[in-house]
């Protein structure tokens, strides 16, 4: 399709006159003024639009289109009619996230669009000052089975454009046969255009900069009628397109029955927003765009959500030490360090089981710590052998195996080792919250898709991996050698909207591993990592090694952050992030590049706040604490891989 920038097609508004008016955009703003998108029908009758932000493009002219089986809206189109544009707010809490209450504003306009059958696509943009979202659904009564065949949403970039990119793995491949599970390492600043590395796509969050604006493309607000997407393999001359699930990526019931791969309904079929944050990095880092646009919160017991955070033996000591006398000392472990939970890892329904799992909980009771329990969430779609399995394929089996661990005492689970993105995988995890939230369990996926805005609609959802983690770091050297640039490029891409369950933080030695990332590096990722429940990496022997001021520091730690202020930064090079809970502010930040980094950091957000760092020692495995003061401004230089926490109160 022949591409028209978008600058010519603002300036070609008054050009075009009355007498084509189908082919003038319509036009509408942020509240700010600064962001504007045209939505228009082109000369090949196609839908399609373009953003500019403070009078530069941001994205060029980029299609629009749904195709069902039994309606094509990517051709033939005419828009029947629009809305108003008109300003539309909400106000919400979120119990797991960067901010603790929020505010939206947006303006909003929506477009009946009708194909050459006069059938019916409602199109619904909202621009708000961070960004750009925009929606399909299909009501029209007369298509009876709405079942997704292609969508050409795409997002065209100028060439010069910069991206950093997470590769989507190939369906079926992994360690027992487990991917995708969005555990790949980014492909950082490459051109646009260039193909994704393994073929299957590239995942959501993407980034890119394109002249003086950043812009993070994303979904959220999926419900269980939609698979969740991502960006397609290969974008020529810097076009993405907005590319489906594989094929083995669906749930697989216990009688080898095949769920769906896309979307599909008999009632209203209503697609994702998708939504482009867009600004500069403050403004991007700074965005609750992908909660904005997630359906408000279903009803859960507000005693059952807690986030907080964990001891956990499995990320170091691995399968051989979930054990009756090792959970207990862990739960000790816990409580020492004043956290909230134990995370008793695969296959204790073997090496424990439920009689001991009763008296670790009631144990673990008696010093305030919660227990948290691991399943399977597979059937036949992988070749994982961990336990308990197949425990939670339908409704019947959910409700027993909840109503029995609420019964023992359990606090929430640890789900692992789903198959993907296709629509029937969707609806599991979602019939899994919801079975979930009835008898008051939080929950933590693991091998899982991105939670596009979840932990808003199922506030016990604590947190989902989604990330190649610490576990990785600890099983290959390579994967620990990049880990630096790549924990300094998940804060600005896969933790920017959604928690991101990374299992941070190691001081002391890993099996067979030479750590290359300092101490202070480790501590840092207590703070800049978002995660209802920070599951710490750390084992007891580790913690011994750190000062009383460290210890101090992790056993104060908030579990939940009322305000969010990003400093400085770079996608996968440094970071530095604020965050307050009450009238107390943290600040951490990390350095993951080959040369000393030099901060200067404003403080003047927290001025006459007494401020004490934490940082790096003589030795990297060493620290050192210094009182600041009510200082409004601090220089700190900090080594490759290295990093510093400080507490302003």
């Amino acid at each position: 399709m022949k591409k028209i920038a978008s600058i010519l097609l603002v300036i070609g508004i008054g050009v075009l006159g009355s007498g084509c008016s189908k082919k003038v955009p319509d036009v509408i703003t942020s509240p700010d003024t600064n962001i504007s998108v045209s939505i228009f029908v082109t000369e090949q009758n196609t839908l399609a639009y373009s953003v500019t932000r403070a009078a530069q493009p941001v994205i060029l002219q980029s299609d629009l289109g749904l195709q069902l089986t039994s309606a094509d809206f990517t051709q033939g189109v005419t828009i029947e009619s629009r809305s108003r544009v008109i300003p539309v707010s909400d106000d919400y809490t979120l119990r797991v996230g960067k901010k603790s209450h929020i505010t939206y504003h947006a303006n909003e306009q929506t477009f009946s669009i009708l194909n050459a059958q006069q059938q019916k696509l409602i199109l619904t943009f909202r621009v708000s000052d961070d960004g750009v979202a925009f929606r399909y659904a299909v009501k029209d009564s007369l298509i009876a089975n709405k079942t997704f065949v292609n969508e050409t949403t795409s997002f065209q970039f100028a060439e010069n454009t910069r991206a950093w990119l997470q590769p989507m793995s190939v369906a079926q491949t992994g360690w027992s046969n487990t991917n995708p599970s969005y555990e790949e390492h980014y492909q950082m600043d490459i051109a646009v255009g260039t193909p994704s590395t393994l073929g299957a796509g590239w995942a959501f969050p993407a980034l890119f900069k394109t002249g003086d604006n950043w812009v993070l493309v994303s979904e959220a607000g999926i419900n269980r009628d939609w698979h969740a997407s991502r960006l397609h393999h290969e974008s020529p001359n810097g076009e993405y397109r907005v590319a489906p699930p594989q094929s083995p990526e669906i749930f697989i019931a216990p009688n080898g029955e095949k769920g769906a791969l896309l979307a599909n309904s008999s009632g209203d079929l209503i697609s994702p927003w998708r939504i482009l944050a867009m600004g500069d990095l403050p403004r991007i880092m700074e965005s609750t765009l992908g909660t904005d646009l997630a359906e408000p919160a279903i009803s859960v017991p507000d005693e059952a959500i807690k986030p907080g955070h964990a001891s956990w033996s499995w990320a170091i000591l691995k399968d051989d030490f979930t054990t009756f006398d090792v959970q207990k000392t862990f739960i000790d472990y816990a409580a020492e360090m004043h956290w909230d939970y134990t995370l008793i890892d695969a296959d204790w329904d073997k090496k424990i089981g439920y009689e001991k799992l009763q008296e670790l909980v009631d144990y673990a009771a008696q010093k305030k710590i919660g227990i948290l329990v691991w399943y399977n969430s597979s059937g036949d779609w992988n070749k994982t052998p961990y336990s308990p399995k197949s425990e939670l394929l339908s409704h019947e089996q959910r409700k027993a195996v909840f109503a029995r661990l609420k019964k023992i005492g359990v606090k929430g689970l640890k789900i692992d080792f789903f198959a993907g993105d296709g629509q029937s995988m969707i609806a599991y995890y979602t019939d899994i919250m919801i079975d979930a939230a009835a008898e008051g369990l939080l929950l933590n996926f693991h091998g899982a898709t991105l939670p596009r805005g979840w932990q808003r609609t199922y506030p016990h959802l604590m947190t989902v991996e989604a990330i190649k983690g610490f576990e990785f770091t600890t099983f290959s050297q390579a994967d620990q050698d990049s880990v630096a640039a790549h924990v300094a490029m998940s804060l600005f891409a896969r933790n920017v909207f959604d928690p991101m369950d990374f299992t941070p933080m190691a001081f002391g030695d890993i099996p067979n591993i030479k750590r290359v990332t300092e101490n202070s590096f480790e501590l840092a990722e207590s703070v800049l990592m978002i995660s209802g429940i920070q599951h710490f990496a750390e084992i007891p022997e580790g913690m011994a090694t750190a000062p009383e001021y460290v210890k101090q520091f992790l056993q104060d730690l908030p579990r939940e952050w009322d305000e969010v202020k990003f400093i400085d930064g770079y996608p996968g090079k440094y970071a530095a992030i604020a965050r307050r809970a009450g009238d107390v502010w943290y600040i951490a930040g990390i350095n993951a590049e080959q040369d000393n980094k030099t901060l200067n950091l404003d403080l003047g957000f927290a001025a006459h706040k007494n401020a004490v760092l934490i940082t790096s020692g003589d030795t990297e495995r060493s620290f050192s604490q210094q009182d600041i003061g009510a200082a409004t401004t601090l220089t700190i230089t900090l080594r490759p891989s290295a990093g510093f926490v400080m507490v302003l109160k």
